[in-house]
């Protein structure tokens, strides 16, 4: 009740000044008789009053679009707080950081999209790009975020994932489209598991490949062709997860977004993630948190602090005591992990 009380003289107030100043305006030209002379001092005066009357409205006009514009902010932020809700620092033995920068500065709001689970099955994860950004992105990456969320438990194989988010998908921009015409729209996705032996398995649909860090060797996790995007070209009938090789322990991945490699700097240089990536790895220890503030701070440094494009980052660092050494696909001999391997502390 109180809140509907203090809404009545806010709205009192909008409407009431420009009601005052134009009656103010009006009565002058009608009743003041200064304003019927045709004398050079009155229409002067007549000026000035007209003068800071439209200037009054122009201010009032600008302070209550900014209001509106805070609130549009204020409800945009808090979406994109409840869709790239915070992942914990640690997921079933794996360390885990992410951060997400929009390039959209009005609206603070990003059309990237990443999430991390645990299920039956194993460690799923996902990283995600819609095209464009802004408020416009936020259905899409709702669309896709809440089917992924359900069908990692629900599905065996990442095969069953990517078809409920390919589904969910469809719905959302037939939904949309009866609204408004909607404009040819994709998102990108890669989704990996990693299984309690550390081996990973991926379903790549246009989206760029993690690099593995392991030591001080930094390398792509694959290089083979991605899949389509989703949205444009349906999936094809057959879906065969891609063997990765194995997450060892102390080994980290780093997933991210085309914005962070698409950064230019004042030359139109595009930034060299795998060289950050290879300067960040040169200092023990290494941890997902330092990873990501090493590589925001370089993106921004590069393009001095104008993005062009939504960034997101995502490190999973395998803090698992052991592996599997006879798995098929495993890299090398296993190392345990000892109490000196990082661990997490929070990153912001």
């Amino acid at each position: 009740m109180f809140r509907i009380k203090g809404r009545v003289p806010r709205k009192l107030l909008a409407w009431g000044l420009p009601t005052a100043w134009g009656a103010m305006a009006i009565t002058y030209k009608l009743a003041c008789p200064l304003a019927q002379e045709d004398g050079l001092g009155a229409r002067v005066v007549t000026s000035a009053v007209f003068f800071a009357v439209g200037t009054g409205l122009i201010v009032h006009v600008r302070q209550a679009l900014l209001r509106e514009l805070r609130q549009v902010r204020e409800v945009a932020g808090a979406a994109q707080s409840a869709l790239l809700r915070p992942l914990p620092t640690r997921v079933d033995g794996l360390h885990v950081a992410a951060a997400q920068l929009s390039a959209d500065r009005s609206a603070r709001v990003g059309g990237d999209l990443y999430e991390v689970i645990a299920t039956e099955h194993g460690v799923r994860a996902v990283m995600g790009d819609v095209r464009g950004h802004g408020i416009a992105a936020i259905g899409t990456v709702a669309a896709v975020l809440g089917s992924f969320r359900e069908a990692v438990h629900d599905e065996p194989g990442l095969d069953g994932v990517l078809r409920r988010l390919d589904r969910a998908l469809a719905r959302h921009l037939r939904e949309r489209s009866r609204d408004s015409p909607a404009s040819e729209e994709f998102v990108t996705v890669l989704l990996l598991e990693i299984g309690r032996d550390g081996e990973i398995s991926a379903l790549n649909c246009g989206h760029p490949w993690p690099y593995l860090l392991s030591g001080t060797t930094v390398e792509p996790l694959a290089r083979t062709d991605p899949l389509p995007p989703l949205g444009p070209f349906p999936l094809p009938p057959e879906l065969t997860p891609l063997p990765c090789g194995s997450l060892l322990p102390g080994d980290s991945l780093v997933l991210y977004t085309d914005g962070v490699e698409d950064g230019r700097d004042a030359r139109g240089r595009f930034f060299s993630l795998q060289s950050a990536l290879a300067e960040a790895v040169r200092h023990h220890p290494v941890t997902p948190q330092t990873i990501l503030r090493t590589l925001f701070m370089a993106v921004l440094r590069h393009t001095k602090g104008r993005p062009s494009d939504d960034m997101a980052l995502l490190v999973l660092q395998n803090g698992r005591t052991k592996v599997d050494c006879g798995s098929p696909g495993a890299r090398g001999t296993a190392r345990a992990a000892t109490p000196s391997d990082p661990q997490p502390t929070n990153l912001l």
